[in-house]
Parts: C-alpha cells; sequence; structure tokens
C-alpha cells in the first residue's frame, strides 16, 4: 500500500505494528531516444510496490530527483547534484524515523550511490534504523538492454523500440576515464551504453522477478 493514499491514524497504527516505510529513490534523467527520463524512478516504484504486497510495508512517494550531473547535455535531465540529494534523503530519513520504526531506501540509479550511503551512515550514526537496496544486473549499465526490458514489463506504453538504437557497448571499466572526465555525452550521442534492441518483456519480467526475490530476501534479513 502507498502511504500516499492513507489518512494519518492509519498511517500511525500501521506503524506501530512495526510496517517498514519504503521510499523509492530514482532521477528524472535521460535513458537514450526510447526510454521515458522515469525509468530508473519507475524501477524503484515497482519494486517497492512488489515488495509491499508481501511484507508490511508502506510505500512512500518516489524521489525524482538526484545526482545526475554525467547525463548533463541531454534534455529533460534534471539534477539535484549529490549534496543536494544526500540532504534531501538525511532530513527525509529524519522526519520519517518520527513516525516508522525502520526506514528502507531503494535506489535504482547508479549516480545516487555515494549520497544514498553518506545519508544512510549519518543516519544510523543518529541511531536509526535505515536500511538501503540498490538493484543491480548484468549486462548494458545505461538504457540498454536490461532497462529497457524492465521497461517494456512496467510500462510498454512509453516505450518506443522504433528509436532504440546500439550505444556505446565497451565494458564500464572501460568507459569510466571518459564519463568521469565528459559525462555520458562523451561517449555515446544518443545517451546508451549498451544495446536495447534485442529487450524483450517476458526477459524483463523475469528480471522483475529476480530483483524482486532479491528485495524481500534484503529485507527479511535486515529484520
Amino acid at each position: 500500500m502507498r502511504l500516499a493514499e492513507l489518512a494519518w491514524p492509519d498511517v500511525a497504527e500501521r506503524a506501530a505494528a512495526g510496517a517498514v516505510l519504503a521510499v523509492p529513490v530514482g532521477a528524472t534523467e535521460q535513458h537514450g531516444p526510447h526510454l521515458p527520463l522515469s525509468t530508473d524512478t519507475d524501477i524503484a516504484l515497482a519494486l517497492c510496490d512488489r515488495l509491499a504486497v508481501v511484507r508490511d510495508v508502506l510505500v512512500a512517494p518516489p524521489v525524482p530527483y538526484g545526482s545526475s550531473g554525467e547525463h548533463a547535455g541531454f534534455a529533460g535531465t534534471l539534477s539535484i547534484g549529490q549534496a543536494a540529494t544526500e540532504l534531501l534523503l538525511l532530513e527525509l530519513g529524519r522526519s520519517a524515523a518520527e513516525t516508522f520504526p525502520r526506514l528502507l531506501f531503494v535506489s535504482a540509479h547508479g549516480g545516487n550511490a555515494g549520497p544514498v550511503a553518506r545519508a544512510v551512515a549519518r543516519l544510523r550514526a543518529e541511531a536509526r534504523d535505515v536500511g538501503v537496496f540498490s538493484p543491480r544486473w548484468p549486462g548494458d549499465p545505461h538504457a540498454g538492454r536490461p532497462e529497457t526490458a524492465l521497461q517494456l514489463a512496467l510500462r510498454p506504453g512509453g516505450v518506443r523500440m522504433d528509436r532504440a538504437v546500439p550505444g556505446d557497448s565497451r565494458p564500464l571499466g572501460a568507459l569510466l576515464p571518459a564519463l568521469r572526465e565528459g559525462g555520458v555525452r562523451a561517449v555515446t550521442p544518443t545517451g546508451v551504453l549498451g544495446d536495447p534492441t534485442t529487450a524483450t518483456a517476458s526477459e524483463g519480467q523475469a528480471l522483475l522477478d529476480t530483483l524482486t526475490t532479491q528485495l524481500v530476501s534484503h529485507v527479511d534479513g535486515w529484520r
């Protein structure tokens, strides 16, 4: 169930019974010419919703902005930077801890890794029970086959497969120097790292199931 759909007495009752608050953390950034800018947010929210079906979890409204400076130069990318992302999550966590005994950030944008880790470390140092789960998969790192498959499973109407084109398919390690120096635009004019052209919805559904299983296991182990 989603937090924003409830009145405060209902939230208080669920929290008192031990419900976890899951916060989807995404981004608003380019994902090639074929995927919506909401892709990372969509994935984080879908995982939280699926977790809430099988565990005592309330899903907070997603955080749709993050640290996406590496995608500068592509129309529509909205980045608030690392410092602002860290502060946003820190203050959000402090506020959530006034109600919920446990807080889980589900972060689906790799560029948020540093800010999320620092915010969680600070919250834990303040004696708050906070966890983080970041979905990972093998293969293309950005707007390639895995993310395209996930979106075909989640929001097929938002995917423009007629625009899907291969991008730079070199391993991420080989791209890192250029990415750090000039961002994604320095290695691919389309914003794609990998090849999305063969992605399928069935592949995306299987990956979504795997990530959900990993998330549930993470929560069970943490609790």
